[in-house]
């Protein structure tokens, strides 16, 4: 009987492939080809960073925003004698409710509405704060005043009284009204000139 003849394996170390070049293997750490392993060219990184630090506002810009988000109403002339009588009637209220009516805490309070009411009176009608602020303290001394009898006659009796005796507090109210006043006014004309000085001649 015929027998096929088989071939002899041969033994020995098989041959290995030939090495590729990092090109051909897409180089040591598995990066695309072509690609360096730095930075992109042309500062990537340093152009974010400068964007970033290009975003952020200044401190004159925070500043000016600070401003813009702090209350800066506008009062008219009677707004303004209107909102400053309305606080001190309520701070008399108050002051009659938890302090037993004492004037010299309503004259203390009296001040600083009058600085408010200067501040936030609009500039066509400056002159009319140190007007009403004398007026909207006698409009207030209404609820600390004392009432005498209870009648009419006792009550407008008790303000002229404290009128007499708070007036050091009512003169300085409404010398800080106008002081305040006539620094908004010099700073108006200041601006005013400015303006016309910068405003291109024809």
């Amino acid at each position: 009987m015929e027998q096929h003849g088989t071939r002899p394996a041969q033994y020995g170390p098989r041959r290995s492939r030939a090495a590729l070049p990092p090109q051909g293997r897409g180089g040591a750490a598995g990066r695309p080809v072509g690609r360096p392993a730095g930075p992109r060219a042309g500062g990537g990184p340093a152009r974010a960073a400068t964007g970033r630090q290009a975003g952020r506002p200044g401190p004159a810009a925070r500043e000016a925003s600070a401003r813009r988000t702090m209350p800066n109403p506008r009062l008219t002339g009677l707004g303004s004698g209107l909102f400053c009588a309305a606080v001190m009637v309520v701070l008399g209220w108050l002051d009659a409710l938890l302090l037993g009516a004492s004037l010299t805490v309503y004259g203390v309070l009296f001040v600083p509405v009058c600085l408010l009411t200067a501040v936030w009176v609009r500039r066509g009608d400056l002159l009319t704060a140190p007007v009403v602020v004398p007026i909207a303290f006698a409009v207030g001394l209404v609820t600390v005043a004392e009432s005498g009898d209870g009648g009419l006659g006792g009550r407008l009796m008790g303000i002229v009284t404290a009128l007499a005796t708070e007036a050091g507090w009512l003169y300085g109210g409404t010398l800080v009204a106008g002081s305040t006043v006539i620094v908004r006014r010099i700073r108006l004309m200041r601006r005013r000139r400015a303006a016309a000085r910068n405003r291109p001649p024809g």
